[in-house]
């Protein structure tokens, strides 16, 4: 493998985040990376892939840049790019809130919890463990036990927690994520609504599945990724299937976009029933005129009527 995949996230005060944009698109290009970097005046959030020299060489320069003092990168080794293209965009927040009153969690945030000590809280009565992240990432894989919120997008999910503010009374709280910069925000949105014991997975759940004390004990299933991946492994001594195929429930880890453009239901589907559902999520995506799969396949009109009648004979 010669070939590298950075996730990273940093908070720091980026004066002009457009000028600052434009400068690291071509550092970026001038080594060779892909991948989605948002940038704010509140810092960077990242996740790229590239050369194993390019990569450590784009460390290197972030970690001896001024505004980025104590950055860390999660690292993974890949035989290609996981993305296809690069791209940075500019984001009034690295992840969204979208709350009244925004959260520094350079000011308050809840406290880091190494993936040891995690993985111990985890196994006591007073513990609640929500999970941070939307609902069809936690569907593919999380940690035993843990609470999933009803939420599409990261945004809704304080109001969710207002909504069950019974279930955390009393609680110890852990949450998690991906690679931590969601629980930055959220935890400390918990603890600014008096919330007194707050923990956050440090490192996320990434750094969880490398660490080698825990070997990612309690992770049931694979945890999703934003690139071409799609999932990667957690637990290393038992590792488990929990995601379900949307149309059989038989245990599945493939996720696709429903091919109706106007829909891109994200769907937990295997390859045999994207073929037999026309890669849809139901009869009117499979209709839709626009249906990416029927045009990539040449289906006409009349075949997927058929085709639409077998299903419901099925």
């Amino acid at each position: 493998m010669n070939m590298q995949v950075l996730l990273y996230y940093f908070y720091t005060d980026i004066e002009d985040p457009q000028a600052f944009k434009e400068a690291h698109l071509t550092l970026c290009h001038s080594l060779e990376l892909k991948g989605r970097i948002l940038v704010s005046k509140e810092g960077i959030n990242g996740t790229v892939s590239g050369s194993v020299e390019h990569t450590n060489r784009y460390m290197d320069i972030m970690r001896r840049d001024p505004l980025f003092q104590g950055i860390e990168f999660k690292v993974d080794l890949s035989d290609d790019h996981v993305f296809g293209k690069l791209k940075i965009k500019v984001r009034p927040e690295l992840v969204n809130l979208s709350l009244d009153e925004d959260i520094d969690p350079r000011r308050v945030t809840g406290r880091y919890v190494n993936p040891k000590d995690f993985y111990t809280q985890m196994q006591q009565a007073d513990t609640i463990v929500i999970d941070a992240r939307n609902d069809y990432e936690y569907d593919l894989g999380h940690f035993k036990g843990a609470i999933r919120p009803d939420i599409e997008v990261f945004r809704d999910l304080p109001q969710w927690i207002e909504d069950h503010e019974t279930l955390l009374q009393g609680k110890r709280i852990l949450t998690y994520c991906t690679g931590g910069v969601r629980c930055e925000k959220f935890s400390g949105w918990l603890v600014k609504k008096g919330y007194e014991d707050v923990g956050q997975l440090q490192g996320g759940i990434v750094t969880y599945g490398k660490d080698d004390m825990v070997q990612g004990k309690d992770w049931e299933g694979a945890c999703y990724v934003f690139d071409k991946r799609i999932s990667v492994g957690v637990n290393r001594v038992n590792p488990s299937v929990v995601g379900r195929d949307y149309f059989s429930g038989e245990p599945c880890e493939r996720y696709i976009n429903c091919a109706n453009p106007e829909c891109h239901r994200q769907m937990i589907v295997s390859q045999d029933n994207e073929v037999k559902y026309l890669g849809s999520c139901c009869d009117a995506c499979r209709l839709h005129p626009n249906n990416e799969y029927v045009k990539a396949h040449g289906y006409t009109q009349e075949d997927i009527e058929n085709i639409n009648r077998h299903l419901k004979m099925d």
